[in-house]
This record gives C-alpha cells, sequence and structure tokens, in this order.
C-alpha cells in the first residue's frame, strides 16, 4: 500500500480525496487539526465520515495552544489588521494545520500527502509552500486542483461509489476558529451587497451595555474582571460574552496571493476586541518610535503570514523584535459592549507615560522654560527653513 496523509475536513472536496485515493490504491489516513472551532461530537461525526469514505484510520491534532503560542501571541503583539480590518482569522490558522500535518507525514513515514484545495484560492499555496520546504520527500497530491472538478463532478462520483451523504450546498459557508470565523456566501462574490444578519453564526442576544477589566501582561491578556487563566482560555471567555452583542462583525476585502481580489465577510468579537484594547495599552506605555517601527513590521508580518512564507527566517527576527516591545505592556484596559460595537474607555498602568513629571499635554510645563521651548522650536524649522530659502529665494 501507497501510506498517504491527508489534510482532512470533513467537506465535500476532501471527502471526494478520500474516496478517490483509496479507491486508487493509497493507504489513506485522514488528519484533521482543530485550531478551534470544533466539539467533541463534531470531530467524532468527521472520523466515522471518514471511515465511511475508505479512509485507514482518522487522526485529530489539538492544535488550538500551539495555534496561541506559535501564531495568535505574535497578532496581538503587532495588532495585526489585513487591509487595517481582518484579523487573519483562517490564513493564520492554515499555516499551523500544514505545519501539523506534515509533522504528522513524516512520524508515520507517509510517502504522500494530499489536500483538497482548488487552483482558485490561497490554501493551495500555503499548504504546498509548508509541505515542500518541510518534507521535500513527498509528494503532494491534489486531485481537486489537478482535475479542475466542479462540485457537482465530486458529488456525482461519490454517490456512483454508493455515498449518499447529505451534499447540500449551504447558503452560507462558515469556518470557525479561535481567532475568528469567516463567513462566504453568494454576497461575498459581489462588490457591493452586504451579508444578511442571518448569516453570521452570532445574533444579536443582549441588548444592555457591559463593561469589562482586560488585564494584560507583558502583551498577553492574563485576566477579566480580575480572575485569571491562560490566554487561549481568556480569548473563547471573552468571545463568549462579546457574540452576546453581535460584536465583530465586517467584510474583508484583500489581494489573494493568487494575484485576484478576495471579499469575505468575517466575524471575531474577541480578536477586533483584544487587539483595540492592546494597541491602546500600547500607545500609553510606548515610545513614539517603538510605535514608529512596530507599525511596519507588524504589517510585514501579517503580509508575509497570508502569503504562506511563515517558515522564512525574518518571521523569526520580527517576532523577536514584538516580544522585546512588550516588556512594558502590562496593565487594565477598560472596555464597555454595546449591541454592534465596543469602547475603549481608558487604561491603568505603572508604565503609563502620561504619568511623567514634566507636565500634561496641553497645560502648564514643569521641565522646561518658555526660551527653552523658542529654541527648539526654531531649530526644529531649520531643515524646511533652508530648503525654503535654496529652492524659493523670492519667497
Amino acid at each position: 500500500m501507497k501510506k498517504l496523509v491527508l489534510a482532512y475536513s470533513g467537506g465535500l472536496d476532501t471527502s471526494y480525496c478520500a474516496k478517490s485515493l483509496s479507491e486508487q490504491g493509497y493507504e489513506v489516513h485522514a488528519v484533521s487539526v482543530n485550531t478551534g472551532g470544533f466539539s467533541k461530537e463534531e470531530i467524532a461525526e468527521i472520523k466515522q465520515k471518514a471511515l465511511t469514505l475508505g479512509a485507514k484510520n482518522y487522526v485529530s491534532i489539538d492544535a488550538v495552544d500551539n495555534f496561541y503560542n506559535k501564531v495568535v501571541k505574535y497578532l496581538i503583539f503587532g495588532n495585526v489588521l489585513k487591509n487595517n480590518t481582518y484579523p487573519l482569522s483562517v490564513s493564520a490558522e492554515r499555516i499551523v494545520q500544514a505545519i501539523e500535518i506534515v509533522n504528522y507525514a513524516k512520524e508515520n513515514g507517509a510517502n504522500y500527502i494530499a489536500h483538497g484545495s482548488t487552483g482558485a484560492g490561497n490554501d493551495q499555496v500555503r499548504f504546498d509552500m509548508i509541505f515542500q520546504i518541510l518534507a521535500p520527500e513527498i509528494e503532494i497530491i491534489t486531485p481537486i486542483r489537478d482535475q479542475q472538478l466542479s462540485r457537482q463532478q465530486e458529488i456525482d462520483y461519490l454517490k456512483s461509489k454508493g455515498i449518499h451523504m447529505s451534499w447540500e450546498k449551504a447558503k452560507y459557508s462558515v469556518n470557525k476558529g479561535l481567532w475568528g470565523t469567516s463567513v462566504g456566501g453568494d454576497e461575498t462574490l459581489t462588490s457591493h451587497l452586504p451579508l444578511p444578519n442571518e448569516a453570521y453564526p452570532s445574533q444579536l442576544t443582549n441588548m444592555g451595555t457591559q463593561r469589562l477589566k482586560l488585564s494584560f501582561t507583558k502583551g498577553e491578556l492574563t485576566a477579566i474582571d480580575g480572575k485569571s487563566d491562560t490566554p487561549v482560555a481568556l480569548i473563547e471567555k471573552l468571545n463568549a460574552i462579546a457574540s452576546q452583542f453581535a460584536i465583530g462583525r465586517d467584510i474583508h476585502v484583500g489581494d489573494t496571493i493568487i494575484g485576484i481580489k478576495g471579499r469575505v465577510g468575517f466575524e471575531a468579537a474577541a480578536p477586533l476586541i483584544i487587539i483595540k484594547a492592546h494597541h491602546t495599552l500600547e500607545k500609553h506605555v510606548l515610545t513614539k518610535w517603538q510605535q514608529q517601527h512596530k507599525e511596519y513590521l507588524s504589517n510585514w508580518y501579517g503580509m508575509l503570514l497570508h502569503e504562506g512564507n511563515y517558515l522564512d527566517e525574518v518571521m523569526r527576527n520580527i517576532e523577536t523584535f514584538l516580544s522585546d516591545t512588550q516588556k512594558n505592556v502590562t496593565g487594565d484596559v477598560y472596555v464597555s459592549l454595546h449591541p454592534y460595537r465596543f469602547l475603549i474607555e481608558g487604561i491603568q498602568s505603572e508604565h503609563d507615560l502620561m504619568n511623567a513629571k514634566f507636565g500634561s499635554y496641553g497645560e502648564m510645563n514643569k521641565g522646561w522654560t518658555a526660551e527653552q521651548a523658542k529654541g527648539f522650536i526654531k531649530l526644529s524649522s531649520n531643515a524646511v527653513k533652508i530648503h525654503q530659502s535654496v529652492n524659493n529665494p523670492e519667497k
């Protein structure tokens, strides 16, 4: 038998792969990677489906903590929002999933590795790049991409093999994970239609207002309202609270890796609140130049992650920089939740640079004289004065 590891989600594409590859004589080992969002019952259903389709076995790898420690933590440190909008929910997951799957394949002596990506999206790039870099000796097989199969062709094949599961396409495709949920539908294939309210998995159930205290320690969320827990547990807790207010909905428009524009809806209550809260705390405790350099490096980090370049050493370099900037990012951030929105009300931190003894912004200074201020301003204007005198002498 030809041992093959299949990145298996339980959807139509990977189900077609499981059946067709097992029919071709491959020993299919179906593997899914949980980066958040899967219940034990859902994992059990996925396992049963994989075995029914001819997989020799099925394994679910719990990678939620790994996902946080290797990726999400740095997205928070960098306040990363793709195109100032999207917290990279799905693209960030795919990187960790690909690494876990290829590691499993290597540990179990697989000769082949397969995934169900089409030739029109980002995931094919992310999976193939990780697989090629970490295991160049393992052959990659992609039936859907290579055969350019339509959804109906896949369904017809499975039915011809006696597989009569329900393959009805849901009106909205939902991909849920620790760092947000993506939502796709007919509307996101257009440029002008919004997703309707019912497309989002969380509906408004709390019409009131709730105030929270988020505590950060060296950049990581460590407590909510004084109750400490792991960052993963706190992200899940915050999401459960904020989702009741239908917070975190938006539509992201961006450039795909293969060069076409893409549009996707998402719901990311906890990620957006955490990023905005963390960013506000940083504004108080970091220097001007720390913030300046963090902004463009964080943008590059998010871009490289999105494009599948997670294994490039520059990512480790940026992570080192981002981690070092978090030494003083400790304190409490006060947030109020309202239907469909949230407000960052303020912060408290022993590292708050507004607590300096030199004076308050717009008020009386205590650390310099009026003459010193005038001299500073005069010197600061010298460069532009020189430029004007040389290039606009008549003025």
